[in-house]
């Protein structure tokens, strides 16, 4: 009896010489900006509880805040927040069958992409 063997296909291994459309990219980072979302829900919980426990532990709070570096940490949480955000309502468009064909998926990811990165300023411009 003789079996079928595989068909000899080429193996990219390469992943740097892979090129996602733009509509991949958005779907990977909307997975990615919500998990980072979900490791620093702890923290943020912490600081919850850090601002409401007290007055003088709100103002420690604020101190920490106002240090430039844990600003730069707020606005890299900020871009993944409104990336989830802009991207999770992109995604509840097309399970609605809003914008499914290639084009309008493509336009919807350019405009997420786009608006993430005005939130992202006009949200830097308001901490600093």
């Amino acid at each position: 009896m003789q079996t079928q063997s595989p068909r000899k296909r080429p193996k990219n291994l390469n992943l740097f010489t892979i090129r996602l459309p733009v509509n991949a990219i958005i779907s990977i980072m909307h997975r990615m900006s919500g998990m980072v979302l979900f490791l620093v829900l702890p923290l943020l919980i912490l600081a919850l509880g850090m601002s409401v426990q007290s007055e003088s532990s709100y103002l420690e709070l604020a101190a920490m805040l106002r240090h430039w570096l844990a600003k730069l940490l707020l606005i890299a949480l900020s871009g993944a927040f409104f990336h989830h955000f802009y991207a999770g309502l992109r995604h509840l468009a097309m399970d609605i069958h809003w914008m499914t064909s290639l084009q309008k998926a493509r336009l919807s990811s350019r405009l997420v992409l786009c608006l993430d990165v005005l939130s992202v300023v006009a949200f830097s411009y308001a901490i600093w």
